[in-house]
């Protein structure tokens, strides 16, 4: 494993990795772009190739190519150790099985079950038959992995028994269940269904999606069942197809999102390879946060009679929130997306084409039913001007007013009366923005000036230690810094902070780029810290004062008084020295 890990970072650098998902800037020696981990509007977010890694001074995010595939593509170390081994062109090593851990064995049953589905498939007619009527090439069938599961209890259960897992890791992942009547037994959850595996973005089996076979629909069982929730499949995070997808959305620039499987497969088949779907469940925000890191921009795909369709006006309003362009591709006669490139490709592609912002749809929407006066007018404020709202821009929100007094007749004023009642969930917003002890006033104030101070000077000091050739001594440094402080204070002070070492580096890296100026800033730092601690000097030499005029101490109060002298003329002093 470290070998592979090795060879992947001498061949990939963290701009390269980190520059192929975000936009970089150049930022001195350095890079920045917008957090891609949490919504901001400044760029708080710096990658060092020097260091071969990333800070965020917002939200703290922090490390290697790793560490950033992971936690933008939600995967865990051996997924993004697979996406960076394609990036690179390294093969990966083959695993002992024997040193397999309990989610590294997850994966391998769920990969066998998939293997299994697929052979079923090649035998059997009905199924296949079904899939080739319904539009779908056999190359289509195969790069998708698309498998059957007999409608018999225990096929897939005594076939993976025989390849060496046990009841307990099928149990786990959803592929078998106990039976209640047989305590010894279990029986397999998916049966006469064609399977469409669920991949991670790494490309791996995490869940599978059965559709029911038509001649064995009794009506009794969904027509779709999903895998159950497990340790490899948390579905408010997976969407359909984006392993397959991801780098066609960054290519394009927007995604096409659908409801179902085969909408999603036939949307690929044509050339649409930039689509997603979400299999049917409610869009949520963390899926919603993942296709904004690729894209700004998302057609959405529904049917015009989908009941379904006002339970996704939320979803609408949610991606506004976080900034993006949200568009809708409209179907008419109640097809959907695969019944319609089916019958013409070309159809599809207008329909795309022609998707409007999701705003002007609810307007032409409402209009065409013929709605006017108070009635139309209640229905824009109930139905419209809750994305209005949602919207980041004034400027978008202006345009969009204005458009929908020309296309309704009502006055901008009343429109804009109106979005000023209209409430809402709190949005995404940027809490954790610029929390930098370097330019947060906020952060300061709350660490305490001397202490944000303190990290500064230190987090300069790590920095010369760690260069060849150091602009500043960094022995100076620690000399001056334990003169002002006293040496049991910096003992104590870098234990606390020596955790934070690598982010108090970074910080001054970025934040000191002028090196021509350093010194100067280096020590205006160090009369700060200086002057802020004879203040707290003079602080209680006057509460020592006081104390001993309570006790009528004349002897102690001229000797105070004499201090408090000594510390004023001190204070003055440095005063002078920062002028």
């Amino acid at each position: 494993m470290s070998s592979n890990v090795e060879k992947i970072k001498e061949r990939l650098d963290i701009v390269q990795v980190v520059g192929s998902y975000i936009k970089l800037e150049k930022a001195g020696s350095n890079l920045k772009a917008r957090c891609p981990f949490h919504n901001e509007k400044t760029p708080s977010f710096f990658v060092s190739p020097a260091r071969g890694g990333y800070y965020c001074f917002g939200c703290s995010a922090k490390g290697d190519i790793f560490n950033f595939v992971q936690e933008f593509e939600g995967l865990d170390f051996k997924g993004a150790l697979k996406v960076l081994a394609e990036k690179a062109g390294v093969p990966l090593e083959k695993e002992n099985p024997k040193e397999r851990n309990e989610k590294d064995r997850l994966f391998a049953v769920m990969e066998a079950a998939t293997k299994h589905f697929e052979e079923n498939l090649k035998k059997e007619s009905i199924p296949k038959e079904y899939l080739l009527k319904r539009g779908l090439e056999e190359k289509t069938i195969s790069n998708w992995r698309i498998g059957y599961a007999r409608n018999d209890w225990q096929d897939l259960y005594e076939n993976l028994l025989t390849n060496g897992f046990s009841a307990s890791e099928m149990e786990k992942v959803g592929l078998a269940r106990k039976s209640e009547k047989n305590t010894a037994g279990y029986f397999d959850f998916f049966r006469g269904r064609i399977m469409f595996p669920i991949f991670d973005s790494a490309g791996r089996v995490v869940a599978f999606s059965g559709r029911i076979l038509p001649s064995l629909d009794d009506g009794k069982t969904g027509k779709y069942v999903n895998s159950p929730e497990s340790e490899l499949f948390n579905k408010s995070r997976i969407l359909y197809g984006y392993d397959k997808a991801k780098n066609q959305i960054r290519v394009r620039d927007y995604t096409i999102l659908v409801e179902g499987q085969m909408d999603l497969i036939m949307c690929h088949q044509a050339g649409f390879t930039n689509s997603v779907a979400s299999s049917g469940t409610a869009l949520t925000m963390d899926q919603l946060q993942i296709l904004k890191h690729m894209s700004n921009n998302l057609i959405m795909s529904y049917d015009a009679d989908n009941a379904g369709f006002r339970a996704s006006e939320r979803a609408f309003r949610l991606a506004l929130e976080l900034g993006m362009v949200v568009k809708v591709v409209m179907i008419s006669d109640g097809k959907d997306p695969a019944e319609l490139i089916q019958k013409d490709p070309d159809e599809w592609t207008k329909a795309v084409k022609d998707s409007k912002h999701v705003i002007d749809f609810f307007v032409d929407s409402l209009m065409s039913k013929g709605l006017n006066g108070r009635k139309l007018a209640e229905e824009i404020k109930n139905r419209v001007l809750p994305f209005v709202k949602a919207l980041e821009s004034s400027i978008e929100q202006s345009h969009f007013v204005g458009d929908i007094s020309i296309k309704t007749g009502i006055r901008e004023e009343s429109i804009w009366e109106d979005l000023k009642k209209v409430k809402m969930d709190d949005a995404t917003g940027d809490g954790a923005e610029n929390q930098s002890i370097y330019s947060s006033p906020k952060a300061a104030a709350k660490q305490g000036r001397k202490m944000s101070m303190e990290k500064k000077i230190f987090g300069v000091i790590y920095w010369m230690e760690s260069k060849e050739n150091p602009e500043i001594d960094p022995k100076i440094l620690r000399t001056k810094f334990s003169d002002i402080v006293g040496a049991d204070h910096l003992k104590e002070f870098e234990k606390e902070i020596v955790q934070n070492k690598s982010e108090l580096l970074f910080e001054a890296e970025v934040f000191f780029k002028d090196k021509e100026q350093l010194q100067d800033e280096i020590d205006e730092m160090f009369l700060n810290l200086e002057e802020d601690l004879t203040k707290e000097e003079f602080v209680k030499a006057m509460d020592e004062l006081h104390i001993a005029e309570k006790a009528k101490n004349k002897a102690k109060i001229s000797e105070i008084l004499e201090k408090c002298q000594d510390i004023s003329k001190k204070l003055t002093q440095l005063s002078k020295s920062k002028k």
